[in-house]
């Protein structure tokens, strides 16, 4: 079962206006996953011709935040998703379109089960991002949560 009916990629470019304006695409949203690039633009360059740093991670947080959402999103109607931290490594010079792929670390079960005890869910979801070539250019981490709503 899905946990979230909806185009979850659709959803986010609607609701978040950033994401639209950079021209992410998401190509693939499942259970705890997402993928998505940012095709090569010259306005998103940096001083050595690649995607601007902030340019990677908002590909990234979007792509985590899709993976979220396709895992949690039936918890909508009683928490809102919000990232708390996250750490981004540069590994190497992007060139070209990039590519980010999340996976959300912590399973359904161990994260439902905590709002059902009336916590607050705290989990990570992982994030490699590639350029055209497939070379790993950034590796992220970014840290969830699902706040209850309030009554």
């Amino acid at each position: 079962m899905s946990p979230m009916s909806t185009d979850v990629g659709a959803f986010l470019l609607e609701t978040v206006p950033f994401a639209r304006t950079l021209g992410i695409v998401f190509d693939s949203v499942e259970d705890g996953r997402a993928e998505c690039r940012l095709p090569d633009r010259p306005e998103l360059h940096n001083h050595v011709a690649g995607p601007h740093a902030g340019t990677l991670f908002t590909l990234a947080e979007s792509a985590s935040g899709a993976a979220v959402l396709s895992r949690f999103g039936d918890q909508l109607s009683r928490s809102v998703p919000l990232p708390t931290t996250a750490t981004i490594e540069f590994r190497k010079v992007a060139l070209g379109e990039v590519r980010a792929q999340a996976r959300v670390a912590a399973s359904r079960e161990e994260v439902v089960g905590k709002l059902d005890a009336g916590e607050r869910p705290v989990f990570d979801v992982l994030v490699d991002v590639r350029d055209a070539a497939g070379t790993l250019v950034s590796s992220l981490t970014v840290t969830w949560t699902l706040r209850p709503n309030r009554p």
